[in-house]
């Protein structure tokens, strides 16, 4: 049901005409707040999709219509008398500005009349106040008949006529001194000694009496109905003071509250911080430093030919690379030359072509024209990493994909920045000893914790490992430091050099690296001057919810600590006050990742968000379920095409697209390269890998560009 609630969500914000903050929680009735522009709604689990759209558009209508101020001042009239007239008037020209909404007011009252949801089905209308015929008048008048005499028609036509506020208060003010005239008058009669006589024989004939409530007033009800009297007891005890009611109003916010669900679990909605970009990016040359002084430590511990060795493998894997970055740029070109001549206009110069002059009498298209080719726009990159243990296996397969698109971006002139999402950064330190944790000096919090907002620890950070600022020199010995670290994750049986402490992999905070772009990516595009954006993700798996921030009282606390709570998948809803969007918190890790995703691609349209997962074989078939039925077509497809080629392309995740590509198959080196004296059966098995790791990057590769240009 809490789809339905979203999907109603969405149709208070379409008649509001603005992005409302629109919230269903365990309230009895619906409310909104005209200063903060919240719109608070019940969860009314058990009403009908008309009944629930007639409550939007109502409550909408108050948004929309109803002014943020103190009118008790203006008037000294009960809420009620005030509710009445502003429920004409709101309707009113709700149903003014949307003609369709006439239909949903006719229906929904429909409805809630037959369910007697103002509980006037025992009860004659004609007795009922004026408030309360009015009001009955204006939400169910077309299903109940309803009188007035000649001076309450005056009154229901001004409630009528009402267009602003001002005027609401001026006619509720009218219609509660004649409810309250009329009431002290009944009381006044009430009050009176009841005659001996009464009940028995009177002195006046009955057929005057009748004549007399025939003439009372216009619109007494049927003539043969006969009002009651109340008793004696009850009228004795009645003050002159009494406030006149309206019951109507009281009946229906009652019967309102039954179609409330009190089981459902509350609604909670959550919105990301800003972050403070200073708190939480690890600087480039900080980390190069503290990874150089490691090294060289390294080296005199260790055989020094372990770290020459790494270096020659990097070496040759950027000489065999230069063919695939050759065909990145190839690809790039011709698709942005295409794109731009596909998007070239012809426009009049307002210059005479002379060697037209001649055709003037038939022609009057006489101008040179000139054709406009449009530049191509500029681009940028941003990689976000995957710094996690469970890397560690795959972890120099991606970081040859990266360096493939880095390399790539050098050669066009593309800037780019590349990421490392980590808690080991600012790893604290702990005496063994005392067991205290001394943290580090920048473990501070990035942003001001409020109530609900995501939670971002002070340990997460952004490892800013490779950035185009650099010049070629020092970007290639960063690139070496990088592989240098890839090599000792994925060194599990032979001995090796180790890692820096604070550069070791971590958890997977996924998701915090995704709330950190909604600062690194305009902060990127601003200071490139960048018209399209590209943000390749390079992981191995999803990551856990992540938590919201709540305010507890302790008891051994004067002030109240601002604490974290895990999210509850269904009943939690991401809320964007920049877009207007909601997003419900799903269950599964894959699925919140999609939705921050999405949230993503809602606030950066000009941003393509790319994935690229480098599986291990036996996980292939588990991702691939993540996102598609096992028993559907489309699973079957993908399945053939994995087998096939050893990747293939998720259109239906969170990302533009996301690209599986088999750790194995970017292991193998794409050049056919065969030792001297081989066998023939040597030289095919050889000629095969070499064509099919050329085939996959291709494919690969390829459709990225499709993406970028």
């Amino acid at each position: 049901m809490a789809v339905k609630h979203e999907i109603k969500s969405q149709l208070a914000k379409l008649l509001a005409t603005e992005d409302l903050i629109v919230e269903h929680k365990q309230v009895q009735t619906a409310c909104f707040n005209v200063h903060t522009r919240v719109l608070t709604l019940p969860m009314w689990e058990k009403a009908s999709n008309i009944v629930y759209d007639l409550l939007v558009g109502h409550e909408v209508g108050h948004a929309l219509f109803t002014p943020d101020e103190n009118w008790l001042e203006k008037v000294a009239v009960p809420p009620q008398f005030v509710n009445v007239v502003e429920d004409a008037r709101i309707e009113k020209l709700m149903k003014r500005k949307y003609m369709g909404l006439a239909k949903t007011f006719f229906k929904g009252y429909q409805e809630l009349n037959d369910e007697d949801f103002f509980s006037i089905s025992d009860e004659s209308v004609s007795t009922f106040n004026l408030a309360d015929r009015a009001n009955l008048y204006f939400k169910v008048g077309n299903f109940v008949d309803i009188t007035f005499d000649s001076e309450e028609k005056v009154l229901i036509q001004k409630i009528a006529d009402v267009e602003t506020f001002d005027d609401v208060l001026k006619v509720a003010e009218e219609l509660y001194l004649f409810c309250k005239k009329e009431k002290e008058k009944e009381e006044k009669v009430d009050d009176t000694e009841i005659p001996p006589n009464m009940g028995g024989e009177s002195d006046q004939p009955a057929s005057e009496l009748q004549e007399q409530q025939d003439t009372s007033g216009e619109g007494s009800g049927d003539s043969q109905e006969q009002t009651p009297m109340p008793e004696a007891d009850q009228s004795a005890t009645a003050p002159l003071t009494d406030e006149p009611e309206v019951q109507t109003a009281d009946a229906l916010e009652s019967n309102l509250q039954d179609l409330v669900n009190e089981d459902t679990w509350e609604n909670v909605y959550v919105e990301i911080p800003k972050v403070n970009l200073k708190y939480i990016i690890a600087k480039n040359d900080d980390i190069h430093k503290e990874i150089d002084e490691w090294f060289n430590y390294q080296k005199t511990s260790v055989h020094e030919s372990l770290f020459d060795k790494t270096d020659e493998e990097f070496i040759k894997f950027k000489r065999n690379a230069q063919k695939e970055v050759n065909y990145l740029v190839k690809e790039f070109e011709c698709r942005k030359a295409a794109d731009s001549y596909a998007r070239a206009t012809t426009a009049r110069t307002g210059i005479l072509d002379t060697s037209k002059l001649h055709t003037y009498k038939y022609n009057e298209d006489l101008f040179k024209k000139v054709s406009v080719i449009p530049d191509g726009k500029n681009h940028g990159l941003i990689f976000v990493l995957d710094w996690s243990g469970s890397m560690s296996r795959v972890m120099l397969d991606t970081i040859k994909q990266l360096y493939n698109l880095i390399w790539f971006c050098k050669k066009v002139s593309i800037p780019f920045e590349v990421y490392a999402f980590t808690n080991e950064w600012k790893k604290p330190e702990i005496d063994y000893e005392t067991g205290e944790v001394s943290k580090p000096a920048d473990w501070i919090s990035s942003y001001e914790k409020k109530e609900n907002l995501l939670a971002v620890h002070e340990q997460f950070s952004m490892m800013n490992l490779l950035t185009s600022k650099t010049n070629g020199k020092q970007l290639e010995h960063q690139m070496i430091n990088i592989w240098r670290c890839a090599k000792a994750f994925g060194n599990f049986y032979g001995s090796c050099y180790s890692v820096p402490t604070r550069i070791g992999l971590s958890g997977t905070p996924l998701n915090e690296a995704f709330v950190t772009l909604h600062q690194i990516l305009p902060q990127f595009q601003k200071e490139n001057k960048l018209q399209k954006v590209q943000c390749i993700v390079l992981t191995d798996g999803e990551a856990s919810h992540l938590s919201r921030h709540v305010e507890v009282k302790r008891h051994w606390e004067n002030e109240p600590y601002m604490g974290t709570r895990q999210l509850t998948g269904g009943s939690t809803f991401l809320r964007d006050r920049k877009t207007g969007n909601t997003y419900q918190v799903p269950y599964g890790w894959h699925g919140f990742t999609d939705m921050m995703l999405e949230n993503l691609r809602d606030n950066f349209p000009m941003v393509n968000f790319v994935g690229i997962r480098v599986l291990e074989g036996r996980d292939a078939n588990a991702f691939l379920r993540l996102y598609h039925d096992q028993h559907s077509d489309e699973f079957r497809k993908i399945q053939n095409e994995w087998k096939k080629l050893r990747s293939c392309t998720i259109k239906t995740s969170g990302y533009h697209a996301y690209f599986a590509i088999s750790a194995a198959s970017l292991s193998q080196d794409s050049d056919f390269e065969v030792d001297e004296g081989a066998t023939k059966a040597k030289i095919k098995s050889a000629f095969i890998k070499s064509l099919k790791t050329k085939k996959l990057n291709k494919k690969v590769l390829g459709e990225f560009i499709s993406l970028v240009a």
